[in-house]
This record gives C-alpha cells, structure tokens and sequence, in this order.
C-alpha cells in the first residue's frame, strides 16, 4: 500500500493540475466575441491599411479581394513586398488603383522583415487609424467597421481580435488547437481589456492602432528587433497609459496560419523561441508540458500498480477532465472533437520545439523565419 503521505501529495498535485487546467476555460468564457455590426452604416471613415507581404502571392488575392469589399470605410490600402520572389508584387499592383504596392527599402541591421515593412507602410500613409493585417487575412466585408466602431467606443488606442483559424491538415488540427489554449493561458488575454490589468498581448493577424498613439510610442521602430512585435508594441501601448481592447472575432475574421508541415513547426518554433531567448523560460515551460499535461495521465495506470484505488480515482477524473476540456477546445476551433482527444501528441511536438529552441539558444543561433535570419537580442 502505498503511504499516507504519498496519497495526500498526489491527490494535492490531481487538485493542482484540475485547477491549471480550468484556467484556459474560464479565460475562454470570459474572452468577449465580436461579430457583423448590426446598426446601418454611418459614414466612411479613413483607415489606412498596411500589409507586409512577403512570397504570398497564394493567398494575398484573396485578402486583397475582401479588403476592396469592406463597407462604412475608406481605406488606402498599400502593401509593402518584402522582396518577395514569386508573383507578390505582380498581385497587388494588378487588384485595384486603390491597392499601392511599395518594395520595402533594404533591410537594415536589428530590424525584422515584417516590422520594417509595417514601419515603411506606415510612413506611407495618413490615415487617423492603420489596420495592421497579414497577408493571408480574410475579413467579413464589415470587419473593418466592426473593430473600428469597438475600438473608438471603447476609447482604446489599439484593438485586436482573434481569427477563426482554418485547420485543413491532420497535424495542424492535431496541434493548434492546443497552441490556442498556450495563448490564451500564457497572456491571460481577456484581462487585456481591464482597466486596472498590466497585461498586454496583440494579434498581429489583425491589429488596428491609432495613429497619434502609434507614433508616440515608437511604431514599430520601437520594437525593430522583436519576432513577437504584436506583443511588444501592445506592452509599449500599455505603459503609455492607453485602452487596449482584444476580442475573438471568429466572423469577422479568418486565416490559415500555416500550409505545410514544414511551416508550421518553423512559424511556432519562432513564436517559442523568439528574439529574446531565455533557457530558464523554456525549461520553465517544458516543466509546465510535462507536469500539468503529460504526466497527470500516469496517475491512474499508477494508483492501480500501486493498489490504491483512491489514487487510481483521482488519475480517472484528472485524465477524464483534461481529454474532455481539449475536445471542448477542438470543437469550439471548429475542429472535429476526436482531435482533442490527440492532444498528448500535440504536447509531444510542443516538447520536441521547446527541445530544439534550447539547443538552438544554447549555441545562439539565430531565428528563422521565410528565408530570413535574425540574431537574438542582448
């Protein structure tokens, strides 16, 4: 039998993990959802829409095509190619005379791509506000009035939302549905929209700033270096004192983050790893992968080799709970259900990126992203 104190330690450390993993649904309800405005349009107002578009003559047209199809604003719309070699630049000058189509400037020293092409966009343009959006965005024609309407409702000087992310691929079902979840717990997200909260998080997917605020804290020469430039420049907004607002905006908004295996391990791999590495960061979240999502499931096999029933029912309700919240999570993605239930596997490939950051910051070498390098940040 196994000794008293080793059953109450594991039946604290069963409460431990069903508290952790309630976190990532309580946020869940308590994320505000955006969707289609209901009252009739009022004006066109002037938004400046900039996209860092590099090799994305795939997907671009059709986010161009959305953008051509918004109502209630005016948009000035330019996309800075980052010299891109397929047909990027070909699809942007052919859309509309209301698309421009500028080649981003030579890459200087401790920029990254996408912030140099935002920050050269936005220098082209005018606009009160600049909706920051990529290249595979597609936007319901009244996405862009709706988070305009909620942004200058709220008074906040940067609103996001969060896409319907369109998962085709086995592994991609298999694995972002779980990379939501690390998200949304990670940052804490709806308590973005508090006042008294210091917490700070964008979607760079979809990130609609105003101006003046834009350039008081820097744009985005201000976070020149960083790969999570999202999250940096919602934390410089932060410390400026003003209102950020972020919603999930499912239909308003809709991408497919990644198209290929290959691309998706290295677009996570540099979300993980970022600019700034920290090893004592990564072994703490690989601590975090094993201890509240991996081992929790030997609980029940444990209390029947060990003969404590007691145990055994704490590991059932543990593992009963955590499958049952990664289907809910599958689901509420618009992913089939059964796909929660392969979540170990998602923690696996989440192992195998953390293993590789650390080897990779342990020598420090640089980030990749689409043909691209970048040193990390000291």
């Amino acid at each position: 039998m196994l000794a008293l104190v080793w059953v109450v330690g594991l039946l604290l450390a069963a409460l431990a993990v069903l508290l952790f993993q309630g976190v990532a649904v309580v946020l869940a309800y308590q994320m505000p959802r955006l969707g289609p405005p209901s009252l009739p349009i009022d004006g066109r107002r002037p938004v400046s829409v900039v996209i860092a578009a590099r090799n994305e003559e795939t997907d671009l047209p059709g986010t161009l095509d959305a953008l051509l199809a918004q109502d209630g604003v005016d948009l000035d719309i330019v996309v800075v190619d980052g010299g891109s070699t397929d047909g990027t630049r070909a699809v942007a000058a052919a859309r509309s005379p209301k698309v421009r189509c500028l080649a981003e400037p030579p890459l200087p020293d401790g920029w990254v791509g996408k912030n140099w092409a935002c920050a050269t966009g936005a220098a082209a343009t005018s606009g009160p506000w600049i909706l920051f959006l990529d290249a595979d965005v597609r936007t319901h024609p009244t996405a862009v009035r709706a988070v305009l309407d909620w942004a200058e409702r709220e008074g906040a000087a940067l609103a996001t939302v969060g896409s319907q992310i369109e998962m085709v691929g086995w592994w991609e079902r298999t694995v972002l549905p779980f990379y939501v979840q690390m998200v949304l717990t990670y940052f804490r997200t709806p308590r973005v929209n508090r006042p008294d909260s210091r917490t700070a998080m964008a979607n760079g997917q979809f990130l609609l700033v105003r101006r003046a605020e834009y350039d008081a804290v820097g744009g985005h020469a201000a976070v020149r270096g960083y790969v999570l430039e999202d999250v940096a420049l919602a934390q410089r907004f932060r410390a400026a004192g003003t209102t950020l607002r972020v919603a999930w905006a499912p239909e308003l908004v809709q991408t497919r983050m990644y198209r290929t295996g290959p691309e998706m391990t290295e677009g996570l791999l540099k979300n993980l790893h970022g600019t700034r590495y920290s090893t004592a960061r990564q072994l703490g979240f690989l601590a975090a992968l094993l201890g509240f999502f991996w081992l929790p499931l030997g609980l029940l096999p444990f209390g029947l080799w060990v003969g404590s029933w007691v145990v055994a029912a704490a590991g059932g309700v543990v593992a009963a709970a955590i499958f049952a919240k990664h289907v809910g999570f599958a689901r509420a993605l618009g992913v089939p259900g059964y796909y929660g239930l392969l979540y170990p596997l998602a923690v696996g490939y989440y192992v195998v990126l953390v293993a590789r950051s650390i080897a990779r910051g342990s020598r420090a070498r640089p980030v990749a992203w689409k043909g691209r390098t970048y040193p990390l940040l000291r």
